[in-house]
């Protein structure tokens, strides 16, 4: 077969492209915080007190603190009750207070419930009523408020 084929070609002027502007170098400087400290409080140990309940070292008074815990229960109305095969006590209110408190919920959700279904039936009264009226006034003034041509209308 013979030569290969020849493509034609096109001679393209060279190109001068301007030399790029000199810009300034960008500045950035490393951020800085301030770094939150803590300042521990410093206590003597003479200061120092242990919780309600928890003797000093070498002193053997629980037993006495806890009976005098017991007997100063500020609250008449709130009693203690002791949960079985553990050191905790749970203040129970009498059964007065619970029973008023009983009463005093279902006396207000009676009352809700109540209310909610006297508001709905008066309103499936009372809709049809308001309707009535509403499309007698539209219908004595007009969808655009004036009087219609039939009312006594003086010129």
């Amino acid at each position: 077969m013979g030569d290969p084929p020849i493509f034609p070609s096109i001679n393209l002027p060279t190109q001068l492209l301007p030399n790029p502007p000199i810009l300034p170098k960008p500045i950035l400087e490393i951020p800085r915080a301030e770094a939150p400290a803590y300042i521990p409080m410093i206590a003597p140990p003479d200061e120092l007190r242990p919780p309600v309940g928890v003797p000093r070292e070498g002193e053997e008074e629980v037993e006495e603190e806890k009976t005098q815990t017991k007997q100063e229960n500020p609250l008449p109305e709130v009693r203690r009750i002791n949960i079985p095969w553990t050191d905790v006590e749970i203040p129970v209110p009498k059964e007065e207070i619970v029973a008023t408190a009983a009463t005093t919920a279902a006396v207000s959700v009676v009352a809700t419930l109540t209310a909610t279904s006297l508001f709905n039936y008066l309103v499936k009264i009372f809709k049809p009523v308001f309707m009535q009226a509403v499309k007698r006034i539209q219908k004595k003034f007009g969808k655009d408020g004036e009087p219609t041509e039939g009312t006594d209308k003086q010129n």
